[in-house]
């Protein structure tokens, strides 16, 4: 976190809270991710990445040799979601899309990702899709935080990139936490493996 100053603007406040996190919480927990872990199911039934064609779930999406799980209307209760597919739905859903549609970035959507095959890409690619929404904030100056996003967000047009940006970081924090916890059970079901 930065240190506080008296010309604290509200863009960098914005980002500081999710890079605090990302820095000293989040992105030191994901090092060291196996591919083993990656595509861990923890109970039977569990959405995943997998390679094209092996997928169970209702449907199936992905433009290159893997797909990610899942089912429209959802079902309930949701399957539980794997570290892969978790990662796949943070790095598409969350950044990717709306660097594409917010920032210049190469549009894309859940039908044509190149969803990982490993943990390692997986990892390479949530860092650049990180890195490219950051700087897509941090271009918003202070007065870009009061724009309304506009149609890229359907019914929420009229919010503010304030409100977008505020709505990723809440976005980041639970589901990469839902990562870390993951870790935490994959490593606690191996003790005497």
């Amino acid at each position: 976190m930065s240190a506080p100053t008296t010309s604290t603007t509200w863009n960098r406040a914005l980002r500081d809270q999710i890079e605090f996190h990302w820095q000293h919480q989040l992105r030191q927990r994901l090092e060291g991710l196996t591919d083993d872990e990656y595509f861990w199911e923890p109970v039977p039934d569990c959405w995943n990445v997998r390679p094209r064609g092996t997928g169970t779930a209702q449907m199936q999406a992905g433009g290159g040799a893997m797909t990610i799980d899942f089912a429209f209307p959802e079902p309930d209760p949701a399957p539980v979601t794997t570290i892969a597919w978790r990662l796949g739905h943070v790095i598409v859903g969350v950044l990717a899309v709306r660097n594409a549609s917010h920032f210049g970035a190469a549009p894309t959507d859940y039908y044509s990702f190149d969803y990982a095959a490993t943990a390692s890409q997986a990892l390479s690619q949530l860092d650049a899709a990180y890195a490219t929404w950051l700087a897509g904030v941090e271009s918003l100056g202070e007065d870009g935080l009061a724009r309304p996003v506009g149609e890229a967000e359907g019914a929420f047009a009229e919010l503010s990139y304030a409100e977008l940006v505020l709505h990723i970081n809440r976005e980041l924090i639970h589901h990469l936490a839902e990562v870390c916890l993951l870790r935490d059970l994959y490593a606690h079901s191996r003790k005497g493996d």
